[in-house]
């Protein structure tokens, strides 16, 4: 064993890890972020949430990753501590795929031709063809982002393989026996697997390598199987690590996986050990092969399960006395913003998600202030008034929530789609707030007429109320059209927008000629100028608010090009709804006295 034996070691190592990681990363990717979603909404039954985790970690290939992300729904209240303990159970399952898929380089030349295919050295050439050539040929993100996957799987199998030729010749080193020979002392064997595990934060990789040394002969089984419980101790690492400063279920998740883990590993090295003891076991200081390993793994965690899932909720109870309940003022408070949980930055396409649905919090206060506003311009209320300014300084605490989070998922590596939907929801909290801000200037002006004594004229009071009208409800279809992303909503937004212009013209000459006829005073026209303008702009940001969600779902070049079409007649459904919606808001006659 030489210098250059440890550097193709380590490179083996190098390549796994890179593959390891490039594949799980662009596997999230190419869910589109419903991974997540699937084990928040799928998991209300214990069994089901475990078999949605081994599906999800099976795919992912890392119960680490799997663990992490549940800390993080766990965190963000989407999902509940009961159903995490069933995600975790499952995550344990699903992350003994991969040591399957390498316990194909044990297989010996006898195999048969098709079999040989699937060994790592020759997987590792066909994935890696064909994946370059989808990285090189295909113009489509989609099949690149598989093509990417392929790659990080050859890599991960060409990473095995180094591994394996680089230890095979220790097998004959009767220093490399020596010290495997300590390591089948129980504990130093659990704490050598939890040690490599914590090391290179992925039990699936840590396998890899027990399993590359396997190949060469020198590991028996003595040595494997406490390796391996250590190994299944020490993928919990990450998720404790991901706790810190979480919430207090989000804490338990992270204690979950560990007691399951750690109680499983007790149980099995203390059934082992007393079985080894009383029946003598002769396969105990034999050779341990790859697919032994994996075999191992398997009978382990899937073992694990089924005798601690009937035990699930007192794991539960035992997670709940470590992290106690202790009252916070704020643990209840920004339930909304636990949704922007820094965890899911590691998956942009599911963080994008939750920014959405905080975005439609927003919309919803938003729309809250400016209908409660409009109300008190005729029948003025003060506690409706604070209700008004206390729902804008909330609208204010969203946008900087949301913008700053924006801002930390626009640095990471995105998809063109994703990276547009970014940049079209940071102008949307933008519009939102500023309708809110209107709403704010509304509720002011009613407080001035109601300090002034002023009142508008029955003929004024009509045409407002047309008018408010039409803005309730294109505030009303844009936040249903960024609710549910419907491309017909958001069409109707614009008609409906070009409409309240033409009303607002309207008003402003209607109140002109009342004014000359002495029927309005200045000082009114003023309040009645302001509102008016305040009610405009609102109109104005709902368009931009349903055009950016056009541009999410279809090709449209921009706002500038999209409005120049509708308005010059080249979208026959506008000139439809114009006409629709310029007869529904209508303005009352205009009195002869």
């Amino acid at each position: 064993m030489d210098f250059f034996t440890v550097l193709t070691f380590l490179g083996g190592i190098a390549f796994f890890l890179f593959g390891m990681d490039t594949m799980g990363k662009y596997l999230e990717k190419l869910s589109g972020g419903k991974l997540e979603g699937v084990l928040a909404k799928l998991t209300s039954k214990r069994i089901t949430a475990v078999i949605f985790g081994a599906i999800v970690t099976a795919v992912l290939q890392s119960s680490t990753t799997t663990s992490v992300m549940v800390v993080g729904l766990v965190n963000s209240g989407i999902m509940k501590l009961s159903q995490a303990v069933g995600v975790l159970m499952g995550a344990n399952i699903g992350t003994t795929i991969t040591a399957w898929i390498l316990s194909l380089a044990g297989m010996g030349d006898e195999a048969p031709f098709v079999l040989k295919l699937f060994k790592p050295a020759s997987l590792a050439g066909i994935l890696g063809i064909i994946g370059i050539l989808m990285r090189m040929i295909s113009k489509k993100e989609r099949r690149k982002d598989i093509g990417t996957i392929l790659l990080g799987f050859s890599l991960l199998m060409f990473g095995m393989t180094t591994m394996a030729n680089a230890v095979a010749p220790l097998a004959e080193l009767p220093e490399v026996k020596n010290i495997l020979i300590k390591f089948s002392n129980p504990l130093l064997g659990v704490l050598a697997g939890l040690f490599i595990t914590v090391l290179v934060q992925s039990s699936a990789t840590s396998i890899g390598i027990l399993q590359a040394f396997c190949v060469s002969g020198a590991v028996t089984y003595s040595v494997a199987i406490p390796i391996i419980m250590g190994q299944n101790i020490g993928t919990c690492f990450k998720a404790l690590i991901s706790a810190i400063g979480a919430t207090k279920n989000a804490k338990r998740a992270s204690f979950v996986h560990l007691y399951f883990n750690l109680i499983g590993t007790v149980l099995f090295l203390a059934l082992f050990y007393t079985a080894n003891a009383v029946f003598k076991f002769s396969f105990i200081e034999g050779a341990a092969g790859a697919d032994k390993i994996a075999l191992i793994h398997s009978m382990f965690n899937i073992g694990t399960t089924v005798v601690l899932f009937p035990f699930a909720g007192i794991i539960e109870k035992l997670a709940t006395l470590t992290v106690p309940d202790v009252k916070k003022k704020d643990e209840n408070e920004n339930k909304e913003f636990k949704l922007l949980d820094v965890r899911f930055l590691d998956t942009p396409t599911f963080a994008i998600e939750q920014c959405k649905t905080v975005t439609l919090e927003m919309a919803n206060i938003a729309k809250t202030a400016l209908f409660t506003a409009v109300d008190i311009v005729s029948a003025f209320d003060r506690e409706k008034a604070e209700k008004v300014a206390r729902l804008e300084e909330e609208a204010d605490v969203y946008e900087d929530e949301l913008g700053s989070y924006l801002v930390k998922v626009a640095n990471k590596r995105l998809s063109k789609k994703d990276s547009n939907a970014v940049a079209k929801i940071l102008h949307c909290i933008s519009d939102f707030e500023r309708i809110s801000d209107h709403a704010l200037n509304i509720k002011e002006a009613a407080e001035e007429m109601n300090n002034k004594g002023l009142q508008f004229s029955g003929e004024a009071l009509k045409e407002f109320e047309v008018l408010i009208r039409a803005v309730e409800n294109i505030v009303s279809e844009t936040v249903e059209a960024f609710a549910t992303e419907d491309l017909n909503t958001a069409r109707k937004v614009e008609p409906l927008e070009q409409v309240i212009d033409n009303l607002t013209q309207q008003i402003k000459g209607r109140h002109i000629d009342r004014l000359v006829k002495g029927k309005c005073t200045i000082e009114l026209g003023f309040v009645l100028t302001d509102l008016i303008t305040n009610y405009e702009r609102i109109s104005d940001h709902c368009s931009n608010i349903a055009i950016a969600v056009i541009q999410m779902n279809q090709d449209v070049e921009g706002a500038h090009e999209y409005l120049e079409k509708i308005r010059t007649g080249g979208d026959r459904d506008y000139s439809k709804e114009f006409m629709a919606d310029e007869e529904t808001y209508a303005l009352p006659a205009v009195s002869e006295e």
